[in-house]
């Protein structure tokens, strides 16, 4: 007989699962609006281990079509098979930032020359501004080609179609090519106007992230795919070519597809960088109190001896920043 105030006993084992009660489009919605703004691939990634739905609509291309950048921000230590497979599936579901992070990858990475150029080319064509400006300093060097394939003003328009979308690498760098003439008609007012202009942008970027922070240092941003190559090359997993050399510039990455195709320093000779706007930054950062300036004389010897490959640094440069 059982007792009027005695409560009936839960059962333990009971489990509600609240999810499976929401509609598919819901749920997608929520998927969406995680995989924009995750802060970290794992963020995302931990939502495919709950429920095989989750995993199912997580993948949906709806969902990795709105991955935003840290979603993608794959680390050269976490690299593997599946990490490739889902910036494919990125790819596949027209996501334009997996199509630059995955071309640059599979183009300085994975040395597949042609596939990276066509991934970022597809991301180039929609106004993805570091796509196209990684596609100008291509064509500058003539990278995964010879010399003769180095096209100044094919990279001068990627360029400037870069910087007027607001990417401060290609603004910095259309305003060196004007300075120098590089490809375009010399500019010296209009060069130092983009550059002043650039060095704005990025100063409003750096006090920005000092205020989010609270650092007293200067801010330098590393991009999540030049962070890779940099992790990639610095781990040892792929060893460069004899001859083949890193640009200079610690927040870039970029390595040599053939043998002196970046830039040499032209007063110290030991810095190599894969463009004017790399020289730039890494001058101002640290090469500045590094370089160990000859005088005017041996440096022009020196630029006199270098190879015909090497497109050489004015001097003049240096003093200009």
């Amino acid at each position: 007989m059982t007792h009027l105030n005695k409560k009936p006993r839960l059962e333990k084992n009971l489990k509600v699962n609240h999810i499976d009660d929401l509609p598919d489009d819901l749920v997608i919605s929520i998927l969406r609006k995680l995989s924009s703004s995750a802060s970290s691939p794992s963020d995302f990634l931990n939502v495919l281990i709950i429920c095989k739905r989750l995993n199912r609509l997580a993948l949906h291309p709806l969902v990795l079509s709105r991955a935003g950048p840290q979603t993608l921000a794959v680390t050269a230590e976490k690299w593997s098979d599946s990490a490739h497979r889902f910036l494919k599936l990125c790819v596949n579901a027209g996501n334009i930032d997996a199509c630059y992070a995955l071309g640059m990858i599979r183009f300085y990475c994975l040395q597949n020359h042609v596939s990276g150029a066509s991934l970022m080319a597809r991301a180039a064509i929609k106004s993805h501004a570091p796509a196209l400006y990684s596609l100008s300093v291509i064509q500058f060097n003539g990278s995964g080609g010879n010399k003769s394939d180095k096209n100044l003003r094919a990279g001068v328009a990627l360029c400037a179609r870069s910087a007027y979308l607001g990417h401060v690498d290609a603004l910095r760098e259309l305003g060196h090519c004007l300075q120098d003439g590089y490809g375009v008609p010399r500019d010296v007012a209009e060069g130092r106007r983009l550059l002043i202009q650039a060095n704005a942008r990025e100063l409003a970027v750096s006090l920005k992230s000092r205020e989010e922070k609270t650092l007293t240092g200067p801010v330098q941003e590393i991009r999540p795919v030049n962070r890779f190559m940099k992790g990639w090359f610095d781990s040892g997993r792929v060893v460069l070519a004899e001859g083949l050399r890193m640009c200079s510039h610690g927040g870039c990455g970029r390595p040599e597809t053939r043998s002196h195709e970046f830039r040499r320093c032209s007063v110290c000779g030991k810095v190599n960088y894969c463009s004017r706007g790399c020289q730039a930054l890494d001058w101002r950062g640290e090469h500045k109190m590094e370089c160990a300036p000859l005088d005017l004389w041996v440096a022009e010897a020196a630029i006199g001896d270098l190879d015909d490959d090497v497109d050489a640094v004015e001097v003049e440069n240096h003093a200009a920043r």
